[in-house]
């Protein structure tokens, strides 16, 4: 029996990035990436929950919840996984990203048949933006 018929939905892998103060989260990565709310959960303490898209790319992100055991790179001093935004133009998105507020970790350069530069945002995850070189 195969998990993915051909009636049910593709089956996708989206990232869920636990942080301090969601709402600020969500208008950097609009400001920073150019996503879109593809659904958003307010809390009335003040936490959200988000889905984010980046032309078609999901990825979520929810306040962080310790008594659930979701911990921000803040609570963490430091991340346990890196994002890879593979996009047209990683220069383009790597400026933005940066005068959204995400501060340059690596510049973007061409290295092992990429074109790739890492920021971390205002949240503590890490970003490499990147587009593979064509052989």
């Amino acid at each position: 029996m195969s998990l993915n018929s051909s009636a049910a939905k593709p089956v996708s892998i989206a990232p869920w990035l636990s942080v301090r103060n969601g709402t600020k989260a969500v208008d950097f990565y609009k400001a920073a990436f150019g996503a879109t709310e593809a659904f958003r959960l307010d809390a009335p303490d003040g936490g959200v929950v988000a889905r984010l898209c980046v032309d078609g790319a999901e990825f979520w992100l929810g306040d962080e919840s310790p008594e659930h055991q979701n911990f921000s790179p803040e609570s963490l001093n430091g991340g346990t996984v890196r994002m890879v935004l593979s996009v047209p133009d990683p220069d383009a998105m790597f400026q933005r990203a940066i005068k959204a507020g995400a501060n340059e970790v690596s510049p973007v350069a061409e290295q092992h048949g990429w074109r790739v530069g890492r920021v971390v945002d205002p949240f503590g995850h890490h970003w490499e933006i990147a587009r593979e070189l064509s052989s």
